[in-house]
């Protein structure tokens, strides 16, 4: 995998973006003015981040793995240690399935009846391979959600949860936020 330089990565106009992070210069950005990049994160070959005017806010120590994408006109935020396993996609806009409106970006919007929410995924939340995150969804910290599910509901913390649409499995362990400390501390 090869990453963009600091040269390049501030030459694309991004809001901000942290120290030693690394940018795949085969994923795609789009609207970089919108987008926020935090210190020790991770973008991976072929993953999308589209930004709408709200943007899309990344923090510290994230990891957004191959083939994922992050789209839609409300912010989406992903918050520090969380990470995105391959081809998980992310929106924070939804187009109207019913029939009663035309769908897809061409379509002059008054044909249209695209809804907008924000996404907010918390610190430690881990998201499986192949899910989905639609519009209007908080996934407290310390979530963990199994591969090829859809997230159509908020989650509560720590907790598991899986399957079309999510259910809550089980409690999670919180030990990772003792690790967490010890990783800071080694910093100092």
């Amino acid at each position: 995998m090869a990453y963009l330089t600091r040269d390049e990565i501030l030459a694309m106009g991004f809001k901000h973006v942290g120290e030693n992070t690394l940018l795949s210069d085969k994923a795609s950005y789009y609207n970089c003015k919108n987008i926020v990049i935090g210190s020790n994160s991770r973008i991976d070959d072929f993953a999308v981040l589209s930004a709408g005017d709200e943007g899309i806010i990344i923090e510290d120590h994230v990891h957004i793995a191959i083939y994922s994408s992050l789209i839609g006109a409300k912010r989406i935020k992903l918050k520090s240690f969380s990470n995105i396993s391959s081809r998980v996609a992310i929106y924070s806009s939804n187009d109207d399935y019913s029939g009663n409106y035309m769908t897809n970006p061409t379509v002059p919007s008054e044909f249209t009846n695209v809804s907008h929410g924000d996404v907010t995924i918390g610190q430690h939340v881990i998201v499986g391979s192949g899910s989905i995150i639609l519009p209007n969804t908080t996934l407290e910290d310390g979530v963990a959600i199994g591969a090829l599910s859809l997230v159509n509901k908020s989650c509560e913390g720590f907790y598991i949860y899986s399957g079309t649409p999510v259910k809550k499995i089980k409690q999670r362990s919180q030990n990772l936020l003792k690790l967490e400390e010890k990783l800071i501390e080694q910093k100092k």
